[in-house]
């Protein structure tokens, strides 16, 4: 059985309520039919007639929940909450009104918020910032919560390295030049969301151009002062680093630039210096290697709340709603 297969078996076990906020793209509705067709979560999608008629038609929507934030009896409740929780920026009840009625965004996630969805999964038409507001304004953080940050599953088919060719990376796509405590808390986030969504062991590789002093740079410094921070703050964590990129993964490589290591040859997550490094990587592994992308997953928000690429495809969507589903049973 595949990853995603595994992930949806999960998810259809404790079906959970997710929703999908923008009923402006088509790629919303194909996934929404896909979904409903597995069953493995109860789905709500917000529109108003209008974009129903506009977008919907021509597409199977049954079993799906439709609320309008123009009709739904529950709009009020939450322009008050939005008031409420927003008051010390000046939020008025006209502004939150204005907000909830046309940015769909927010009014799932004040759907998130008040209980009466568990999850949300938006950004195949909106940047990764619209997304994450919200969330960030509405939702807050995860408890002790240094950072929220973001990673992507990556499925490499016909790949002997990682876990079977399953790997957790980040960040690709929120912390734009994370500090060297910043990777060591993206680093211990990511090899939690590993074990909780993979079920193996993390193993995690600190990527540099560097391997073991390799070179000598300001960029390999703050690798390995994170790599310091990460065994201080995290001593249960498996990590190593600097490594490269095939030190990391490639026994062979690893054994030679790295001997010793409990991690070279074997990473199965990897953590990238800065979100350049980090969105190319998994671009080019999608790309080239035609891996399944999923993400940009959150790690460190108080509900699951997920992102898309705006590259995405209406299957990326089934497998974030899956993974995102998961995430809820694990709240």
């Amino acid at each position: 059985m595949s990853f995603i297969d595994e992930i949806k078996a999960r998810a259809k076990a404790d079906k959970k309520t997710i929703i999908l906020p923008e009923s402006m793209d088509a790629r919303t509705y194909e996934a929404a039919v896909k979904i409903m067709k597995e069953g493995f979560a109860d789905l709500i999608m917000i529109a108003t007639e209008k974009d129903l008629k506009e977008h919907a038609a021509g597409y199977d929507l049954t079993g799906v929940t439709i609320v309008d934030p123009t009709t739904d009896p529950r709009t009020q409740g939450y322009i008050d909450k939005l008031v409420e929780l927003r008051s010390a920026k000046g939020m008025t009840p006209e502004q939150a009104r204005d907000i909830l009625l046309n940015d769909y965004t927010y009014y799932g996630v004040m759907m998130v918020k008040m209980g009466d969805a568990d999850g949300l999964v938006s950004g195949a038409c909106h940047s990764t910032a619209n997304t994450l507001r919200p969330c960030l304004q509405v939702l807050k953080t995860k408890p002790g919560t240094k950072l929220v940050s973001a990673f992507f599953i990556m499925v490499v088919p016909d790949c002997e390295y990682g876990q079977n060719g399953t790997f957790v990376f980040a960040d690709c796509g929120l912390v734009q030049d994370p500090s060297s405590d910043e990777l060591a808390s993206i680093a211990a986030a990511s090899a939690d969301s590993f074990k909780a969504l993979v079920g193996e062991q993390p193993r995690v590789a600190f990527l540099s151009h560097s391997s073991k002093g390799s070179a000598k740079h300001a960029l390999v410094d703050k690798v390995t002062a994170a790599v310091e921070a990460a065994h201080e703050q995290f001593p249960d964590m498996v990590c190593d680093g600097e490594l490269q990129l095939d030190a990391a993964i490639v026994p062979s490589v690893g054994a030679s630039k790295a001997p010793g290591s409990e991690v070279a040859g074997k990473a199965n997550v990897l953590i990238f210096p800065n979100l350049d490094a980090g969105n190319i990587g998994y671009k080019l592994v999608q790309r080239l290697a035609k891996a399944e992308a999923y993400g940009p997953m959150t790690q460190g928000i108080a509900a699951p709340v997920n992102d898309l690429s705006r590259g995405c495809s209406s299957d990326d969507i089934v497998g974030v709603v899956a993974i995102t589903a998961v995430q809820c049973q694990m709240q």
